[in-house]
């Protein structure tokens, strides 16, 4: 599926009120906030995290009705109630076999096909699908030609992570980098802004092919945790760390819809697809609201 003509938000080009709000997020020690964030946000102080979170739900007019404890003082942190659990019944999983469910709550940023090598990112911006994968020529050939979808989460979302199709782990690599916001305003004004930032990218096979989710972190985004490895934080150094993940071991296998991490404070995640496997659902556009679990592509 090719870019839709119709313009929405997120595909307009950057305006001075996009560089205004992004660029200067670039100049603030990004690490350090993040570790600071880290540290405030796990607080167990009583009256610290109880008035920051009620504080929280009414400027994000989060409903608190579809958690599975929508009692707020019950949580022990801000952290604990960010990553909070839904109610069962909250995010059906689409139970068409050949459909591929949304991994998250969140907005499309961008969706469609990977062309020559690059990945679209808003309006005159793109990056390449090799430097998002850290340099990783074998990983990159399995999605030349393949398909792409960018899901923003917001801070009011649900923000852990599921599985859109039923797939077993082969390998995960962490990408050391920048956590600049991944907001629209700076996705739109940002040169290859996900290809900068520190992810957690994880491999799937899978009965359509390889499968690639990247877990792009962001300002304040101390760290990204997945149920195999806990929280990978980011290491001393810029080396890329690699893991690789035995056939045999049926911790690493998943159904569709089942929960493989989460975001502790909020980003994105980044879908992707070999080529001729998955069609993205048409009636889903940019700038569009989705939601876990929702049909997002199907089978080819």
């Amino acid at each position: 599926m090719t870019q839709q003509s119709t313009e929405h938000p997120t595909e307009r080009g950057a305006s001075l009120l996009d560089y205004l709000k992004g660029w200067p997020t670039y100049l603030l020690p990004h690490h350090a906030l993040s570790r600071v964030m880290h540290a405030i946000t796990r607080s167990e102080v009583y009256w610290w995290k109880s008035r920051f979170t009620r504080w929280f739900v009414k400027q994000f007019k989060v409903d608190m009705s579809l958690a599975q404890e929508p009692d707020l003082e019950t949580y022990p942190s801000f952290n604990a109630f960010f990553t909070r659990v839904l109610r069962a019944d909250a995010r059906p999983i689409v139970d068409d076999a050949k459909a591929l469910a949304c991994p998250v709550d969140g907005a499309v940023s961008q969706l469609g096909d990977i062309k020559d090598g690059r990945i679209f990112q808003a309006k005159g911006r793109d990056y390449s699908l090799l430097e998002l994968l850290g340099g990783d020529v074998r990983a990159a050939e399995q999605f030349e030609d393949g398909k792409f979808a960018t899901l923003y989460l917001s801070p009011r979302d649900y923000h852990r992570i599921h599985i859109p199709i039923d797939g077993k782990l082969t390998a995960m690599a962490h990408v050391p980098g920048r956590l600049v916001s991944v907001s629209p305003a700076t996705a739109r004004a940002g040169p290859r802004l996900f290809a900068r930032n520190e992810r957690v990218v994880a491999y799937f096979d899978t009965e359509v092919g390889p499968m690639a989710m990247v877990l792009v972190g962001a300002i304040f985004v101390a760290s990204i945790e997945t149920v195999w490895a806990g929280e990978v934080p980011p290491p001393a150094g810029k080396e890329i760390r690699h893991w690789k993940y035995e056939s045999d071991n049926s911790q690493t296998d998943f159904k569709k819809g089942d929960e493989i991490g989460r975001f502790n404070m909020g980003s994105t995640v980044i879908l992707l697809h070999g080529a001729n496997t998955i069609d993205w659902i048409t009636d889903i556009k940019a700038g569009d609201h989705i939601q876990m679990g929702q049909a997002l592509a199907k089978q080819c």
